[in-house]
């Protein structure tokens, strides 16, 4: 099929990569010229496992191109919209600039039969006014077909999905969009990936509703933390324990810093703005969930404090600056946030991240930077390790404790053998752990 794809973004370039990927013809439409030069060379503006193989693939093959010009949006039988929804300044309601201006620009280039379909995460609501400006401008159709892409593994879940979600009009009208859908998704369909066809507002709930569960789960195992450390229990034997339950299940309970990136936190947030608009009172324990995640960043910076006694010129080694491993993503990252806490306390940092130095280094220029981790602890004082890739994990204490000047760590992610470093002599800090 003839595809395009508006926003080239994390979840737009993936997106068109992995169209064309599939045997379809994309373009892919972003106003950021840059980000478009970068794209047409076959190089990822971000780190993301697998894209700059299937970039490549995808532009060798001639089905993928990237453009500036709207216009080249025209002939296109699906058109994927998939630009950011950023947390509005001064308010936790989701802006919906780049949507519309992605919609409304479009207008022009649309064709009777065409099908317009919504990726980018929306408050419920937006798919069913846009839908009737589609339709009464061009004769197109309008789907909402949520993403559920995990950094560091969006392409496999491109390719290969767990579900997919359709939002459609109802009638003839959303007969016909389904469809579509399943013409672009037909390989997928094809190995029995389920698939649900519901309204707009059911679809535009599906990715919120995911997120915000989610974000419960893991601002719930990081309450039990503040529990565990106050009565002496350890919070991942806790965690094992419970997980043993179906109902519960083990995955995103695992206590420390907490959530971050680009869609947990704004997403929970305009999630209950929503709400906020409706009249309701439903979503009001989200506050708590946010208050809860947030307060882990400040718990990090109260325990290196502890170990070193005052964090003014103390010399802290921060490992990990990404939201999460296998990304270069320091959106809302707690990690980042943390080491931007010390500095601002006084305290000498020098952070290293396998893949996020250059994206925080724009954000966090006060920050000193290390090219590799041992330069990274070198002389520290106390080590931080905030963000678990493998890398960290896997690190001797031993090694360790003879390139800094204090044996002294703390385990943001509960990811190291607390055993292993104290018996290396290290004083080991972890999240809910004695």
């Amino acid at each position: 099929m003839r595809i395009s794809v508006i926003g080239c973004g994390y979840l737009g370039a993936v997106h068109a990569a992995c169209m064309a990927e599939l045997g379809h013809e994309v373009v892919g439409i972003d106003v950021d010229e840059r980000k478009v030069a970068e794209l047409s060379a076959g190089r990822a503006p971000f780190f993301e496992p697998g894209l700059p193989e299937v970039l490549g693939r995808a532009l060798d093959s001639g089905r993928l191109r990237f453009s500036t010009d709207l216009a080249d949006a025209a002939g296109a039988e699906v058109h994927f919209v998939a630009v950011g929804t950023p947390q509005t300044k001064g308010s936790h309601a989701a802006d919906l600039t780049y949507v519309n201006a992605a919609v409304e620009g479009l207008l022009p280039h649309l064709a009777d039969g065409d099908l317009v379909v919504g990726k980018s995460t929306v408050p419920v609501g937006t798919a069913s006014r846009l839908s009737e400006l589609v339709r009464a401008s061009s004769g197109a159709d309008l789907a909402w077909n949520p993403e559920f892409l995990r950094e560091g593994f969006a392409v496999k879940d491109t390719l290969t999905p767990d579900r997919f979600v359709y939002g459609v009009a109802r009638g003839e009208a959303g007969e016909r969009a389904a469809a579509q859908l399943d013409a672009v998704y037909a390989t997928a369909l094809a190995a029995e990936t389920p698939r649900l066809v519901t309204d707009y507002a059911t679809a535009e709930l599906v990715k919120v509703s995911a997120n915000a569960f989610l974000a419960t789960k893991i601002s719930f195992i990081n309450a039990m933390a503040e529990v565990a450390e106050a009565t002496g229990a350890d919070v991942t034997q806790l965690a094992d324990a419970i997980g043993y339950d179906a109902r519960i299940g083990r995955k995103f309970l695992n206590a420390g810093i907490g959530f971050g990136g680009g869609c947990l936190p704004k997403d929970i947030r305009a999630f209950q703005a929503r709400a906020d608009e409706l009249g309701l009172d439903s979503l009001a324990f989200l506050a708590d969930v946010d208050a809860i995640n947030l307060r882990r960043r400040d718990r990090v910076v109260a325990l290196a404090g502890e170990l070193v006694g005052d964090l003014a010129g103390a010399r802290v080694a921060v490992l990990g600056l990404a939201f999460k491993p296998n990304s270069d993503d320091v959106r809302d990252s707690p990690a980042l946030d943390v080491a931007r806490r010390l500095r601002a306390s006084g305290a000498i940092v020098t952070a290293f991240d396998p893949e996020a130095n250059a994206t925080a280094g724009r954000v966090a220029p006060e920050l000193e930077y290390a090219t590799d981790v041992e330069s990274a602890l070198r002389d520290a004082d106390v080590v931080l390790v905030l963000t678990e890739w493998t890398e960290f994990r896997e690190l001797d204490p031993a090694v360790v404790a003879g390139l800094v000047s204090h044996a002294r760590v703390v385990d943001g992610r509960n990811t190291l053998d607390s055993v292993a470093w104290r018996a290396a002599g290290f004083d080991y800090r972890g999240l809910g752990r004695p």
